[in-house]
């Protein structure tokens, strides 16, 4: 043996030392549960990809809040004072936005990979009951981020909330412009920085503890027996990082060349605006039927999503023996995709003084 060898063998024996004596405390080689080989696909990597978005939304988010005034006479001019003064504030504001774009496609390209691949059936309904909840909260975020940027658009959504609020009767006090005598734009700004992030934390912890708990589903599109797991969860992890890295990159090249636009400043009693293209699909239900078509179409979406374990609850998993829930499901979002074109080839209407 060389004298070299000595001291490295010093050096790993230290790092040996200081993982033991972390592990004992934090039970780090709990992460090394074996995973399966499908795992590691981009399919399967959905819903980790859309949680690095939620970390790269709070850490670009903590930034941008230093600059916001939540105040209605001042949100508006706050953005703009981001995007037009601050050192790569408008940077930042693109790089928060179309992240927040990428998470809203990636949540629903997730929730389609696990229906198609019945990932939700015994024993991990209650996981998929959470990515619903986890997908509600998701949109939460995109509506309370779409009203605090403060520009016409922002208020439209704002008055339609308020006017759904109405419908609502006692049980839509809180939204209320003078509930508590703090406006509704501060009260839903707190929501998107404070109350909205915390349970989504919370929920999506719950989450991977059921996925660690039952393991990640069989994939039925694999023929013959599926080998056992032998990769450990961290090299899963590895790979999600790398394709994390490749969404970063991606994210800040956008942000880069398309930063969003900021809309003038709200003028109240006017209705020149749709909703963005995440919520488009309501606009032509509201067209037809008022701001009842907004209310009872979200509602109809979600319980349509709660439901899936209870009407497609056999152990088939494969998608050639669920013909019946595929073609329900495409036709699902289908017909989102048809009332996003409508609307989109429609033109604006005022529905608010209807």
């Amino acid at each position: 043996m060389s004298d070299a060898a000595i001291p490295q063998r010093g050096v790993t024996g230290r790092r040996n030392r200081i993982f033991e004596a972390l592990d004992e405390r934090l039970g780090i080689s709990g992460l090394a549960y074996p995973v399966p080989e499908h795992a590691n696909k981009l399919a399967y990597s959905l819903g980790g990809l859309s949680l690095a978005c939620f970390i790269l939304l709070v850490a670009s988010g903590v930034i941008l809040t230093q600059f916001y005034n939540p105040d209605p006479t001042m949100a508006h001019e706050s953005v703009r004072n981001l995007i037009t003064s601050v050192t790569l504030g408008k940077f930042i504001r693109a790089f928060h936005y179309w992240t927040a774009m990428a998470m809203i496609i990636l949540v629903g390209l997730h929730l389609i990979r696990v229906f198609v691949s019945g990932s939700f059936k015994r024993p991990r309904e209650g996981n998929w009951t959470l990515g619903v909840i986890l997908a509600t909260l998701t949109a939460g975020f995109f509506f309370t981020g779409t009203v605090i940027k403060w520009d016409q658009e922002s208020l439209e959504a704002l008055e339609h909330n308020i006017a759904i609020g109405k419908l609502l009767g006692g049980f839509g006090f809180w939204f209320s412009d003078t509930f508590g005598g703090v406006p509704l734009l501060g009260r839903l700004y707190v929501v998107h920085i404070a109350l909205l992030p915390a349970l989504f934390t919370l929920v999506v912890a719950v989450h991977l503890l059921l996925v660690k708990r039952h393991g990640m589903a069989p994939s039925p599109f694999r023929r013959g027996v599926e080998p056992e797991p032998t990769e450990p969860f961290t090299g899963h992890l590895l790979r999600l990082g790398a394709f994390a890295l490749v969404l970063i990159g991606v994210a800040a090249i956008v942000a880069a060349f398309f930063p969003p636009a900021h809309g003038p400043a709200p003028i109240e009693g006017i209705e020149v605006t749709k909703p963005p293209w995440p919520l488009l699909w309501l606009y032509p239900l509201e067209n037809l039927v008022g701001l009842n078509g907004i209310l009872y179409g979200t509602i109809a979406l979600v319980a349509i999503l709660f439901v899936v374990p209870i009407l497609d609850h056999g152990p088939e998993r494969a998608p050639l023996k669920r013909i019946p829930f595929m073609i329900g499901g495409a036709i699902v979002v289908a017909g989102i995709f048809a009332l996003i074109i409508i609307a989109k080839t429609t033109g604006v209407v005022s529905h608010l003084g209807m």
